[in-house]
C-alpha cells in the first residue's frame, strides 16, 4: 500500500514552491471502505480527466466506479494509426467498449455504462438541432434516472463530475454535468425518484478541473526553462482571451490530490483508447519525471459537502474518513 507523503500546495501568485519535487512522490492515504463515483460523457474522457485519481484511490483501497453516458456512437476516429484495424469501420461502438474495458482494468477501477446514444458535436451557422432522443436531447429526469439508480446501489461518499461548462461546451457534457449535480441532490431524497432504489445521500460533489489554466502555464514555463518546445502556448493565449473560450469557467480549484506515482497508469488508460488518442498526443509532451516535479497534482472544485471540509484540502475523501 502506498504510504502518504505531506503535500506542499502549488500557489499561483507565489509560484512553485521548493518542495514540489518531494510531492511528486506522495500519494492519497489508505481509503478502504471509501467509494467515489465519477460521471463521464463518453468512453476516453475517464481516462483524461483525473484518471490518475481514480488509479491512487483504488490502489488504496477504495472502491472507485466510473458512469459513462454514452457509447460514444458518434465520435471520429482520431488516431490514423489505427485507420485499417477493420473493426473500426464496422463497429465503431462495439470497439470503443473494447477499449473502455482495457482503460478500466489499467485504472484498476469498476465502469457502468448509462446506456444513452451519443449527442455527437453539432456545429453549423445555425446550429442543427440534435438528434432526437440522443442523451443531451432528454428531459433532464430521464437522463439522470439511471444514475439516481447506479449512485442508490453504489452508495458512493464521493461524485466527481464536470462543471457547467462540462469541460468544455459538448452537449454531452453539459448534461453530465446536470444529471450528476441532480444525482447528488436528489438520491437521498425518498421523495423524489420513487421505486428507483433506496435513498442514498452522497456527501461530496466535486467538478474536475482538468482544464486549470494555471497548471498549463506552470507547465509551460517549466517545459520552455528546460529548453523543450511546449505545445500549450497557443492554449494559453486562447485561455486568457475572453473571447476564445467565453464558456471557461472561473471556478477556484480547492483540492489538488498528489498522484505523482500514478501517471503512468493514465497514460496507458488513454492509450488503451487508441481510436481516440495516438501515442503522438498532446497528453504526452510533458515527460512524467517533469510532471512529478512541476505539477504532481489533479485539481478539482469541492462544489457541495455534506460534512465538514474546508480548502484547501488534499483528499477527496477529506472529512470522511
Amino acid at each position: 500500500m502506498p504510504t502518504t507523503t505531506p503535500v506542499t500546495r502549488l500557489d499561483p501568485d507565489a509560484g512553485l514552491h521548493a518542495d514540489a519535487e518531494e510531492a511528486g512522490a506522495a500519494t492519497v492515504p489508505p481509503s478502504e471502505g471509501l467509494r467515489m463515483l465519477a460521471v463521464h460523457a463518453h468512453p476516453d474522457d475517464e481516462s483524461s480527466k483525473g484518471a490518475a485519481t481514480m488509479a491512487a484511490y483504488a490502489a488504496a483501497g477504495a472502491r472507485v466506479m466510473v458512469a459513462t453516458a454514452t457509447g460514444g456512437e458518434r465520435g471520429d476516429l482520431l488516431n490514423e494509426e489505427v485507420a485499417e484495424v477493420p473493426q473500426l469501420h464496422r463497429d465503431l461502438p462495439g470497439l470503443r467498449r473494447q477499449e473502455m474495458a482495457r482503460a478500466a482494468a489499467e485504472l484498476g477501477i469498476e465502469h457502468v455504462w448509462l446506456g444513452f446514444e451519443d449527442s455527437g458535436l453539432p456545429e453549423g451557422d445555425p446550429t442543427p438541432p440534435l438528434p432526437a432522443g440522443c442523451f443531451a436531447d432528454l428531459p433532464l429526469e430521464q437522463a439522470a434516472l439511471p444514475l439516481v439508480r447506479l449512485v442508490r446501489r453504489f452508495r458512493p461518499h464521493v461524485i466527481v463530475g464536470y462543471d457547467e461548462s462540462g469541460g468544455y461546451p459538448h452537449p454531452d457534457h453539459i448534461m453530465s454535468h446536470r444529471i450528476a449535480k441532480e444525482a447528488f441532490e436528489a438520491a437521498g431524497d425518498p421523495d423524489r425518484y420513487r421505486g428507483v432504489g433506496e435513498p442514498w445521500a452522497p456527501q461530496k460533489l466535486y467538478y474536475d478541473k482538468a482544464f486549470n489554466p494555471v497548471r498549463f502555464r506552470a507547465i509551460h514555463e517549466a517545459l520552455e526553462e528546460a529548453g523543450m518546445e511546449s505545445p500549450f502556448g497557443d492554449r494559453l493565449a486562447r485561455f486568457e482571451d475572453p473571447e476564445a473560450m467565453p464558456w471557461l469557467t472561473k471556478h477556484e480549484v480547492t483540492t489538488q490530490v498528489p498522484i505523482g506515482p500514478f501517471i503512468e497508469h493514465r497514460d496507458r488508460a488513454l492509450l488503451a483508447h487508441r481510436t481516440q488518442v495516438a501515442p503522438g498526443s498532446f497528453f504526452f509532451a510533458t515527460p512524467n519525471d517533469l510532471l512529478r516535479r512541476i505539477w504532481p497534482y489533479d485539481d478539482y472544485i469541492l462544489v457541495d459537502s455534506r460534512v465538514e471540509s474546508s480548502a484547501p484540502e488534499d483528499d477527496l475523501f477529506a472529512g470522511l474518513r
